[in-house]
């Protein structure tokens, strides 16, 4: 008779931790960016960034087959390529939770402003609406897993509230014609974020022990999950680029220009509809639970890296080391929120979640001859494509922060 404790995890459960960890933030750039290129090109750049992240997402569930026990990403980088390889990929990890954390700040400025003056009639300046989330989100973060936990399913709930009365609501406002532009040579521009918004890569140490170890669920729920997220975002990217147009005041390229996330210019586009403000409330939740998944993620990581045992006062150096930079670099920059999350998809996430998978892989499979209970197809020649695939995006993105 099997054991209860050997039972592995619901498939659907673990399809909605990887769209969970998905759906966040990152959604909020998504139109804009995917916008300048048109809604039909876009469709093309959302189907590669979701093929490509899939792909490296099933070779680190391959690379998890060769422990026996439970481990962590940075156990996988050192087993494949060394502490060289383990140190890259923690100056990786490092730079994607501050530039994650960068973004969501810079972007909860204006959404916590915007709030402030529909429910309070009270206007303040975007800056003190930054701090304000930053401190109020930032002490739950320092009060622990815990805490953060219970907070956080609230704010899902209404995350998925918000999203799905937004699209009940919206889709009765699209203008068919708005999603015929078509410009191409804008398609790449997307690219950096998109693979970002399709970075769950460090749940799979979690998934493989919820699956009891048993890697073809594991697959079956990175596959299914990530099929999930994909359905979201061409539904979401439907309905904000059938609802504002390319061109004009408050089009998708002036909002580009003055870093606005979506939400932003659906309320300009509706005005004070029920979809502005469930825009409003689907933004606040998005930010919301993107930054207290990241900065408790990043609280364990220092700690974890610097060795200290966790306690109240490890806790609030912690917390200072985590919010401090973030706050500061949004404040100065408080128009940075495309920007950061460009510069995390572009080098951190494709450096970790990208490069280093493929090369864990060739040289797990064909140097150290590593086995494991399962294989991704295609042998070389996929690792090859994975790999150009990774180094396109880095190099566009120093292109675009270069140029």
């Amino acid at each position: 008779m099997t054991s209860h404790s050997l039972v592995p995890g619901s498939l659907l459960g673990g399809m909605l931790l990887v769209a969970g960890s998905c759906i966040g933030a990152g959604m909020l750039a998504l139109p804009i960016l995917t916008g300048l290129s048109g809604f039909f090109p876009s469709l093309a750049m959302l189907f590669l960034a979701w093929a490509g992240m899939t792909f490296t997402a099933l070779l680190l569930v391959e690379i998890n087959g060769w422990f026996s026990g439970r481990v962590n990403l940075l156990s996988m980088v050192q087993k494949g390529l060394g502490k060289t390889g383990r140190l890259t990929a923690w100056i990786s990890y490092l730079f994607l939770f501050y530039a994650l954390l960068v973004a969501y700040i810079s972007a909860s400025g204006s959404v916590f402003a915007a709030i402030f003056e529909t429910v309070f009639h009270v206007s303040i300046p975007d800056w003190t609406a930054s701090l304000f989330f930053t401190f109020l989100f930032g002490w739950i973060v320092y009060l622990d897993t815990r805490p953060v936990d219970l907070v956080n399913r609230i704010l899902m709930f209404g995350l998925i509230a918000t999203y799905l009365s937004m699209i009940a609501f919206g889709l009765f406002s699209i203008h068919p014609d708005y999603l015929l532009h078509w410009a191409p040579s804008a398609l790449f521009s997307s690219l950096p974020v998109l693979v970002v918004s399709f970075g769950f890569h460090n749940l799979i140490p979690s998934l493989t022990a919820y699956m009891k170890g048993d890697l073809r669920r594991v697959r079956l729920t990175i596959v299914g999950g990530s099929l999930i997220v994909l359905a979201i975002y061409v539904i979401w990217s439907l309905l904000v680029l059938g609802v504002i147009p390319y061109g004009g005041s408050n089009g998708i390229l002036e909002n580009y220009q003055q870093g606005n996330e979506a939400t932003i210019a659906l309320r300009r586009a509706l005005g004070s509809s029920w979809i502005g403000y469930f825009a409003q409330g689907f933004a606040f939740f998005a930010i919301s639970t993107s930054f207290l998944a990241q900065g408790l993620t990043l609280s364990h990581f220092l700690a974890d890296g610097l060795n200290k045992t966790p306690s109240r006062e490890t806790n609030r150096w912690m917390i200072f080391l985590v919010l401090i930079p973030p706050l500061a670099l949004a404040l100065i920059y408080p128009k940075v929120f495309l920007q950061a999350l460009g510069f995390a998809g572009g080098f951190c996430a494709m450096i970790l979640f990208g490069l280093l998978p493929v090369l864990m892989a060739w040289v797990g499979r064909y140097r150290k001859e590593f086995h494991s209970s399962y294989q991704v197809a295609g042998g070389r020649p996929s690792l090859v494509l994975g790999g150009l695939f990774s180094s396109l995006i880095i190099v566009f993105e120093l292109f675009r922060v270069f140029s």
